[in-house]
């Protein structure tokens, strides 16, 4: 039940690759997440490192990253993959988004080419999990008020902070940790069984819940020189980062979206009150078209970002945008997909629910809807409303 959602045929504007390395995504959902996921959810674990094993072995880690293992995909497949990732759940499009946007990400621009052949083959390969440190206790939105700092002991780094909402932090293998030193904000790279780190996983999350979220302390974690990524200097280097994991949000939430819609297609046409099937009532109709309007308003503007992004013309407001739009729409698609199942809405049996508390993370994370305004915002007026 998905090609009816296309009510524009923008599939048409797709090439022919692009659509064979959707299918390959939305089959490993279908055999590989949609059987287990709503248990996942409910037991609030899910087997993490073997997915990501048989996410490398497809090659969607990094996929968009070229070299040292990477598929080299275009940007558009690799926001199509988070879209049929998500479409199995938000945890597991966030399992491939932080290995791949974020940790590999940092690694692959701002690592030295020692960092880049250590890390990226077996992140690539899933055989080594990474995480992204930079959100903190008190400080979530505002990374510029960072409180972790690293100081120079002769030739080594000694760390000291703590990050919070770290993703995949429970079992990474390696973190890629913003400090501030002396010399401003720089990236560090962590073996995550270093003296002085300590790991505890999150719990009791009412969303996100196949998803592992941990916190990060670093108590004088003595690392060598060149732990440190070259190339990160100042804030500016993680927040490319997020620019680049928020263009995989901007399809990805379109997924949950998609699968929230579909079912209640099926849903309003199979179930029967007074007499018909809840599909043939006005109001159903019209929630029905509202929400496929948007939805494929939402598709048009990921496509467009897609290709700005490999053009190379994408620029970090325009990001903005599409997260903005594309969250605070899913999100709303959810919702309004839960009235037309009414008390079936709030079931494991059914996505739906377990979607909209997703998104209620996803809406958050990587990015505050408000801070998306700001962004789009400044843009318009030229003046900074930040501070």
């Amino acid at each position: 039940m998905t090609a009816p959602l296309d009510l524009l045929d923008i599939d048409a504007s797709l090439g022919e690759e692009e659509r064979q390395i959707r299918a390959v995504v939305r089959q490993l959902v279908d055999d590989r997440v949609r059987p287990h996921v709503a248990g996942w959810y409910e037991e609030g674990h899910v087997p993490a490192r073997e997915l990501a094993r048989e996410f490398g072995k497809l090659g969607l880690l990094g996929m968009h990253l070229t070299g040292y293992g990477c598929a080299g995909a275009s940007a558009v497949a690799y926001g199509l993959a988070c879209l049929e990732l998500e479409a199995g759940d938000s945890g597991i499009r966030s399992l491939v988004s932080v290995q791949g946007s974020l940790a590999m990400y940092a690694v692959w621009r701002y690592g030295s080419e020692e960092q880049k052949q250590r890390w990226l083959p077996s992140m690539a390969a899933g055989e080594a999990i990474g995480c992204f440190g930079l959100t903190e206790p008190d400080h979530g939105s505002d990374p510029a008020s960072m409180t972790t700092r690293a100081r120079r002991d002769g030739d080594d780094w000694v760390l000291n902070g703590a990050k919070m909402w770290i993703t995949n932090a429970p079992i990474a293998e390696v973190g890629v940790i913003w400090a501030r030193t002396d010399e401003g904000v720089r990236g560090f790279l962590v073996p995550m069984d270093t003296r002085g780190v300590g790991t505890q996983e999150i719990r009791r999350k009412m969303s996100l819940r196949a998803s592992l979220t941990g916190e990060i302390a670093l108590d004088d974690v003595r690392l060598p020189a060149d732990a440190q990524l070259p190339g990160a200097i100042g804030l500016k280097a993680p927040l490319s980062c997020l620019t680049e994991a928020r263009h995989g949000i901007v399809w990805g939430a379109l997924g949950a979206a998609r699968d929230c819609l579909a079912t209640a297609v099926d849903y309003a046409t199979t179930r029967t009150q007074f007499g018909r099937p809840l599909a043939g009532f006005q109001l159903t109709q019209a929630k029905l078209a509202d929400m496929a309007v948007e939805w494929n308003k939402g598709y048009l503007l990921a496509l467009h970002l897609g290709r700005l992004a490999d053009a190379g013309k994408l620029r970090p407001e325009q990001v903005s945008v599409g997260k903005l739009n594309n969250v605070r729409e899913a999100l709303a698609i959810a919702r309004q997909c839960r009235t037309i199942l009414g008390a079936n809405g709030v079931s494991g049996e059914y996505p739906v629910m377990r979607h909209a508390n997703n998104l209620e993370s996803v809406l958050t994370y990587e990015g505050t809807s408000e801070i998306h305004q700001l962004v789009i915002g400044q843009k318009l007026t030229g003046v900074s409303a930040f501070a």
